[in-house]
């Protein structure tokens, strides 16, 4: 306040005092508290104007049930039952307001408004926790990383407590779960199945990748056991088969090399599938059966044999250097010899470039895993036994899914697609004919 000896005092207005001044005398009393929320930022006044406008739409209803205040009117339905103490979901976070009661006029009880089962709703809320816990946000840490929604507001909200945060996580990552072991599969178009286990909690969870036709990544399943064993496996492959996913057509398996992934394979799949087994893990697995002054000369020499354009070419050079390995190291060489013929699957369906380097190995799904394993980085305690390492497990498969891209060397996919409908028709038997088909015909 500054005081002129010669005149009356003059007060020192900012810019939003002087601009709710050129503003009708209503409009500027509802503006009040957006008003002071421009000093907190965007996200500040945003809170303020949704809070308003609930509000209005609320009260908006309410008179379209009663009429107007004051009004007499005997053929009513409705009448108004004052208000009461609620919340609603605002910048993430619950703000208690007033909302308006409506009664039934014929005295039946309280007549709930829509407009308030709108701006209530906590799946808002559990999608804002599932989506910074995912992120990497700690429980504790979560009422520092909330919206800016301005220092009154911010005093009044709920629903940011540590316990509040976890049972909201809880109940997002049980959505994720039901989300994923319910997706119907039979508008797929499955090329490629990728199957991977995944440690959580000191699990093993066997997880599934579909790649389309068009090269789309898409996660499909999993399933909890001790290990990758047969009978995981299989389960899992019969829950996807049950919930529709298509393989008359032929399909590509690739597996890290497993003997029980490629067991389970077979069984549900039969003939229709064919299975290329990780180059990468064959490589390292011959590589830690051998002395470190021999590993670099035959890892070079086992790539080389895997990169050769001639699947049969290669299939000889690989054998012949198990021949060599056999006289002073059995040991790798047995590892080279275990499921040799499946490392040169994809190059027999006449598949190279970078699609042919996609596809021989299983780095697509590791690194899937590798965002789910991310997203659970924070978790100390591994509670719930197996339920909570399924749910997170989900929720890390979807929140990798958002990141997905089309495979690399995806425009070669239709060649891959033509290849295993050649295959499909050579292993399935002719259908037999029905004479009395002729006949009517």
């Amino acid at each position: 306040m500054v005081k002129n000896v010669d005149g009356p005092a003059v007060r020192l207005v900012d810019d939003t005092e002087a601009a709710l001044a050129a503003m009708p005398t209503e409009l500027a009393v509802t503006l009040v508290d957006i008003a002071a929320a421009c000093r907190e930022g965007l996200m500040a006044v945003a809170v303020e104007a949704g809070l308003a406008t609930a509000m209005a739409i609320m009260a908006d209803e309410a008179a379209g049930l009663c009429g107007v205040w004051n009004a007499r009117d005997p053929q009513r339905s409705h009448v108004r039952g004052g208000t009461t103490e609620t919340s609603v979901v605002m910048g993430g976070q619950r703000l208690p307001i007033r909302r308006p009661r409506v009664r039934a006029a014929d005295g039946s009880g309280e007549v709930p408004l829509a407009s308030f089962g709108v701006f209530s709703q906590g799946d808002l809320l559990n999608a804002t926790v599932m989506e910074r816990m995912l992120a990497g946000v700690a429980t504790r840490s979560f009422e520092r990383v909330a919206d800016p929604i301005g220092a009154t507001q911010r005093s009044r909200a709920r629903s940011t407590s540590k316990s509040t945060v976890s049972r909201r996580f809880v109940t997002g990552t049980k959505k994720a779960l039901d989300e994923l072991l319910a997706r119907d599969l039979s508008d797929l178009e499955p090329a490629v199945l990728m199957v991977d286990g995944a440690e959580f909690g000191g699990s093993m969870c066997v997880v599934a990748l579909v790649v389309t036709s068009d090269g789309t990544k898409v996660p499909v399943g999993l399933r909890l056991g001790d290990t990758e064993n047969a009978t995981v496996v299989k389960a899992l492959l019969a829950d996807l088969v049950d919930r529709g996913l298509r393989y008359d057509r032929g399909l590509l398996v690739v597996i890290d090399g497993a003997k029980a992934l490629a067991s389970a394979v077979g069984s549900v799949f039969g003939d229709l599938a064919l299975v290329q087994r990780c180059q990468i893990h064959k490589r390292r697995n011959v590589k830690d059966h051998l002395p470190k002054a021999s590993r670099e000369a035959v890892d070079a020499r086992l790539r080389g044999a895997f990169a050769d354009p001639d699947p049969d070419g290669g299939l000889r050079k690989a054998k012949a250097l198990a021949a060599e390995l056999e006289r002073t190291h059995p040991d790798a060489a047995g590892s080279l010899r275990e499921g040799l013929e499946d490392m040169f699957t994809v190059r027999r369906l006449g598949i190279d470039g970078t699609l042919a380097r996609t596809l021989v190995c299983t780095n697509m799904i590791e690194s899937m895993i590798g965002i789910a394993r991310t997203t659970t980085r924070n978790v100390k305690r591994w509670r719930d036994e197996g339920d909570m390492r399924r749910r997170s497990c989900a929720a890390g498969l979807l929140e990798a899914e958002k990141k997905f891209r089309r495979v690399r060397g995806h425009a070669q996919m239709p060649h891959l697609v033509t290849a295993l409908a050649r295959h499909a028709e050579s292993v399935t038997p002719p259908r037999e004919t029905d004479p009395n088909e002729d006949l009517a015909a």
